[in-house]
């Protein structure tokens, strides 16, 4: 089945294949496109329901990976690397990879909703995750690109003492050493052209501040430069 828009069919034919996908793949066309329409364009027809599907498709494939590829570690270690592998943060890096914002519908206030891009990429990675799936009903069309991501995240995650989340280790130190939380400054680079760092923040504790960095995101930025400062501390320690 093709799209009766055939703009939107070619579109979609060349997210797949950015994917790796084969020109015969039986990929369900009108899933796809609804896996990349944002509820601001329709309140009816949208990416919700697929995200909701894609969501467990995504966890199915991180245990699978971890479960084939690091056999000698244990549950406790699966459950904590599978949560960063599956989080808003790295989905929406895998979605920027393939530049699924090129081909998400969005409109209205989202349009220019900066703040809130990594969850809205996340979601929508989510969803065309969930449109692969329902298209054969296996992971045929997701595990084959999916799965070297995944397993390839776990190999750093699992090396990193701040499992690649530096803000939730740098709170966690903040509070072991001084009992206070860290405090983040943000504020919005002025655009010049199409910079991809949109965002500046600064990390402060007790008056001093430990590290600054750049992202995309709020998230982002702030775990720049929580990043910054964590690995600082680390070399002090």
């Amino acid at each position: 089945m093709t799209l009766s828009y055939p703009r939107r069919q070619r579109q979609l034919q060349n997210l797949t294949r950015k994917l790796g996908l084969p020109a015969q793949a039986l990929v369900q066309w009108h899933l796809l496109d609804l896996a990349l329409t944002h509820p601001t364009v329709s309140a009816q027809e949208n990416y919700e329901q697929l995200e909701f599907v894609g969501d467990a498709v995504v966890r199915l494939i991180a245990s699978e990976v971890l479960w084939q590829a690091y056999p000698e570690w244990p549950v406790g270690e699966f459950a904590a690397i599978r949560s960063v592998l599956v989080s808003d943060r790295f989905l929406a890096t895998l979605a920027t990879e393939y530049g699924l914002e090129l081909y998400l519908l969005v409109a209205g206030s989202a349009v220019n909703d900066r703040v809130g891009q990594e969850s809205r990429l996340a979601d929508a990675f989510e969803a065309v995750v969930g449109a692969l799936y329902l298209s054969t009903h296996t992971l045929e069309l997701v595990l084959p690109w999916l799965g070297p991501h995944f397993q390839r995240l776990a190999a750093q995650v699992h090396a990193d003492p701040a499992r690649l989340n530096y803000k939730a280790a740098l709170q966690e130190w903040t509070q072991s050493q001084f009992k206070v939380l860290p405090e983040y400054r943000v504020q919005e680079i002025e655009q010049r052209g199409l910079e991809l760092e949109r965002f500046y923040a600064e990390v402060w504790l007790q008056g001093e501040k430990l590290g600054q960095g750049t992202g995309r995101s709020i998230k982002a930025a702030e775990q720049a430069a929580a990043q910054e400062a964590f690995l600082a501390i680390q070399k002090g320690i």
